[in-house]
């Protein structure tokens, strides 16, 4: 007799054998180049910053991309609590205060205070998907990435010789309907707030071009665009984009589920653009984190989950197939690709 299920209960389990190998150390030193350590929340725990160096140390990791680096005193705190206290394992970034864009000299404002970051020891300067989705101006209007009135900051970190580590709209489902063709289901269902259809909210499209139009009017800044160029589902779009624009790198952090379940179009994706892709993970520090992440990127696995320890899976339901990446292409991803990028050994 058939029992009623529902779709939140339902987790089944493979039946499929096949070759599993466990990666438990990288083929080359790891740059993780895409990572958020909000100082606030580690000065809570002492003993964190140490038992984050300790998974780094077993995952082999060399060095973590701190994102979330603040501004101002805020910087000079996650500096002081990792930079400074642990060099070459932690990089910061520094981030931008938005409130008061429309106001005057609110850029003159911004780009000195981009200035101090800088010279106080950050390596570049992170830009969240806020910016185009929830920043808006003294009127109240959505403040876009291309819009002329910030452009000074992009100008400057140029100038400055950092790169713009940028995030703009989201996976293409988070703009769709929320009904029973949404791939991303169960995941908006966990976090409503990501879902951006309908409103005064600009399409997932206006977001993407709006995105690169900023990369292409600004050739001399360094951008390094979140997440598969912001687009993980089109690798086509994306693989335009860099041949399109030389100032131009990525990073597939948070997005070997999308890569994952195209193997063929990831591998042919990072054999074109070795020297343009990061390797980074957008996740809580752990080693079957990373471990996972080696797997996807050195072994011909098929059809494994590509988050550790997630009953339903959090972006998706589907699994994923390793793309086995040749030496030199692993070196660039892992380490070399990055380091050039920020200067580490």
């Amino acid at each position: 007799m058939d029992t009623p299920l529902a779709l939140s209960d339902f987790e089944p389990r493979s039946e499929l054998v096949t070759p599993q190998h466990q990666v438990l150390q990288p083929r080359y030193p790891v740059v993780d180049a895409h990572n958020h350590l909000p100082i606030e929340a580690l000065a809570a725990d002492p003993t964190r910053v140490t038992q984050i160096v300790q998974v780094l140390d077993e995952a082999g990791v060399q060095t973590v991309v701190n994102l979330s680096g603040g501004w101002g005193d805020t910087l000079e705190r996650t500096l002081d609590g990792l930079d400074r206290a642990h060099p070459q394992r932690f990089v910061t970034f520094c981030n931008v205060d938005w409130r008061g864009v429309g106001e005057p000299g609110w850029a003159e404002r911004a780009t000195a205070q981009l200035r101090r970051d800088v010279a106080a020891g950050a390596k570049g300067l992170k830009v969240f998907k806020e910016l185009g989705l929830r920043h808006r101006d003294t009127a109240g209007r959505l403040v876009s990435p291309d819009d002329p009135r910030i452009a000074a900051i992009w100008a400057q970190a140029g100038e400055l010789g950092v790169p713009v580590l940028i995030h703009a709209a989201d996976p293409v489902a988070f703009f769709r309907p929320l009904d029973r063709h949404n791939e991303r289901w169960d995941e908006l269902q966990r976090h409503p707030d990501w879902h951006f259809y309908g409103g005064d909210l600009p399409g997932f499209d206006e977001l993407i071009a709006a995105l690169y139009r900023t990369i292409e009017a600004h050739p001399q800044t360094t951008f390094i665009t979140a997440h598969v160029g912001c687009y993980p589902e089109n690798l086509a779009f994306v693989t335009r984009m860099l041949e399109r624009h030389p100032n131009l790198y990525t990073d597939f952090s948070a997005r070997i589920a999308e890569l994952g379940r195209a193997p063929y179009s990831a591998r042919r994706w990072f054999l074109a653009h070795a020297d343009r892709i990061l390797y980074g993970t957008d996740a809580v520090p752990m080693v079957e984190m990373y471990r996972n992440s080696y797997r996807f990127l050195e072994t011909e696995d098929e059809y494994f989950d590509y988050a550790v320890g997630a009953p339903i899976p959090p972006q998706g339901r589907w699994k994923i197939y390793g793309v086995s990446l040749p030496d030199d292409v692993l070196r660039r991803v892992y380490h070399d690709n990055a380091a050039a990028l920020l200067g580490l050994g």
